[in-house]
């Protein structure tokens, strides 16, 4: 399964990127806009920069010009973000699973922005996740399980991306549920945990947001 690594402008702690890169090894990464400066810092080479270049450093896009590395050059009068354009090169490039770095930061927008992107890999059937030190997110609309010795810090929070997420059983988890209806503006699914070996989450209807997290 072709794995992409696509890195955003957002805050990224540098060593558990790098430690990433050594344990997933990527087959292809892409660099959004200043998602370079990671690259930079971090004396790492990506595949392929994308973006209109507003926000990267000057010295990381030159530098990798030099290296000889493929640049796409942007329009800053688009409609979508870098980031987005950047998701779907790695789907038009033949992706089979997306890691996204970077998308997480001080910019409240673009997060909820990157978290809708998510869909991008919904609609395309490309596991798409965000990943962070401290969360993990993704997005499904079938039923997943996650093995507590894999999962991404202590707590497994859920929220309906839709109005609706219908007939959700929870097992294997400290606060189990059994065919509940998942509605919106309800806090009933924040900080639950894994308590057996491997924990469930079933449903039937719906788009549902599943984010692995640690304090």
């Amino acid at each position: 399964m072709r794995h992409f690594w696509v890195v955003a402008g957002g805050d990224i702690d540098d060593a558990f990127a790098c430690r990433m890169i050594e344990e997933d090894r990527p087959e292809v990464m892409i660099a959004a806009d200043r998602g370079m400066d990671f690259f930079y810092r971090s004396q790492k080479i990506p595949d392929v920069i994308i973006g209109d270049f507003d926000s990267a450093k000057p010295a990381s896009l030159s530098h990798f010009r030099a290296q000889g590395v493929r640049v796409e050059t942007l329009s800053p009068m688009k409609d979508d973000t870098d980031t987005e354009a950047a998701l779907r090169l790695a789907i038009s490039m033949g992706a089979e699973r997306i890691t996204l770095l970077g998308a997480v930061g001080s910019r409240l927008d673009h997060v909820l922005a990157n978290i809708e992107l998510l869909g991008i890999g919904l609609t395309a059937g490309v596991p798409i996740v965000i990943a962070d030190a401290n969360n993990k997110i993704r997005m499904t609309d079938r039923s997943i399980a996650i093995r507590r010795q894999e999962q991404h810090g202590k707590y497994v929070s859920l929220l309906p991306y839709t109005p609706e997420v219908t007939h959700l059983t929870l097992r294997g988890f400290k606060y189990p549920l059994h065919d509940v209806t998942l509605r919106g503006f309800c806090s009933l699914g924040i900080s639950n945990e894994i308590v057996e070996e491997r924990a469930e989450i079933v449903f039937d209807g719906g788009i549902l947001l599943v984010m692995e997290t640690r304090d």
